[in-house]
């Protein structure tokens, strides 16, 4: 063949199209490859797909029981938090009531004690009044006696009548002063 025959030939089949017999071949080895990679490597990879997909929903599950769970203790938190705050403003609110009670008492108390003071006191100084009014009298009747004795030339010994001279004079003595207290 010639040159020129053989390039006829050549141009007479299309570059595009395979040979029949290299169609052939090449659709058996693809029938062959894919069933191997459909029996072989497909259920491995749908295993695997399946496997991750139960991992994924199941974390998914978990997540949501552990987010509801946790949302539930939430809530039994805030209701004990309530509580609480409620039984401390109960508990403050009881403690000032006692507090007021308690001074109110104290105050009640304090004021008795200031009011048996004060009698006493007053008590103390009538008695003490008393006494020092019957040692004046006293020092104030038997200076009058002397002083009386030494005027009369006798002696006023006897206590008889030495008491009765000398309740007059102190009579006296506090009717003056009482009638200087009301000019006044």
């Amino acid at each position: 063949m010639s040159p020129l025959v053989q390039l006829a030939v050549e141009e007479s089949e299309n570059p595009l199209i395979p040979p029949i017999p290299e169609l052939v071949i090449g659709f058996i080895a693809f029938v062959i490859v894919f069933g191997f990679l459909a029996k072989k490597l497909l259920p491995n990879i749908n295993k695997v797909l399946e496997e991750r997909r139960e991992a994924i929903e199941g974390g998914i599950e978990k997540a949501e029981a552990a987010q509801t769970e946790a949302q539930s203790v939430l809530e039994q938190y805030k209701a004990q938090l309530a509580e609480a705050r409620h039984e401390a403003a109960r508990l403050r609110q009881e403690a000032q009531e006692q507090g007021a009670t308690l001074i109110a008492e104290m105050r009640a108390e304090g004021q008795r004690q200031r009011e048996e003071i004060i009698a006493a006191g007053h008590a103390q100084i009538e008695a003490d009044r008393k006494a020092a009014a019957q040692a004046l009298r006293q020092d104030v009747g038997q200076l009058a006696t002397d002083l009386a004795g030494k005027l009369v030339g006798e002696s006023l010994e006897d206590h008889a009548r030495q008491s009765r001279t000398i309740d007059r004079f102190l009579d006296g003595l506090e009717d003056t002063a009482t009638k200087a207290e009301a000019a006044r």
